[in-house]
């Protein structure tokens, strides 16, 4: 039986890593260099920004059932953070900010079943939801520990730093 190489691994973490968040690899690659730059452990930073992310952030919440679901209604404008209109599922939500879902949004059925689904799921201690006003609040960054994906991050670490 053949043996696989570290690079092979490694390349397929990066790859769950990135399918999971949706991302492209020159998105993916931006993302590890300001991990890279920020002090610190750089898989932990880069776990951290990738689900400071808002489309991970609204799944998160529960205003949607998928990363992908996310994705589209912030494209679609149902967003907003701290009050302001945000269609770049890319945006990095910061410590207080609160998203908000419009007004109009709060009538469409897709988002409303998302949210009664959220209680299975449950919301990371480091968002808080307000489900009667569509409504969350970062309170903090996410730790390692909060992440409970499956993610090697020192396996894609280890690929980028060759």
């Amino acid at each position: 039986m053949r043996k696989v190489s570290d690079y092979a691994i490694q390349l397929r973490e990066k790859q769950k890593v990135r399918r999971i968040y949706g991302m492209l690899e020159g998105q993916f690659r931006k993302f590890f260099g300001i991990a890279e730059r920020t002090k610190g452990v750089t898989g932990e930073n880069l776990l951290r920004l990738l689900e400071c992310r808002l489309d991970n952030v609204i799944f998160r919440l529960g205003f949607a059932n998928s990363r992908n679901q996310a994705r589209q209604l912030v494209r679609h404008n149902h967003i907003q953070v701290n009050g302001r209109k945000v269609n770049i599922p890319s945006f990095l939500v910061s410590v207080n900010d609160v998203i908000t879902l419009k007004e109009k949004s709060r009538k469409v059925e897709v988002i409303n079943d998302s949210l009664d689904a959220v209680v299975r799921r449950g919301v990371p201690s480091w968002l808080e939801l307000d489900k009667d006003n569509y409504k969350g609040t970062v309170k903090g960054l996410p730790d390692r520990q909060e992440i409970t994906m499956p993610i090697q991050e020192q396996l894609i670490v280890e690929l980028y730093s060759k």
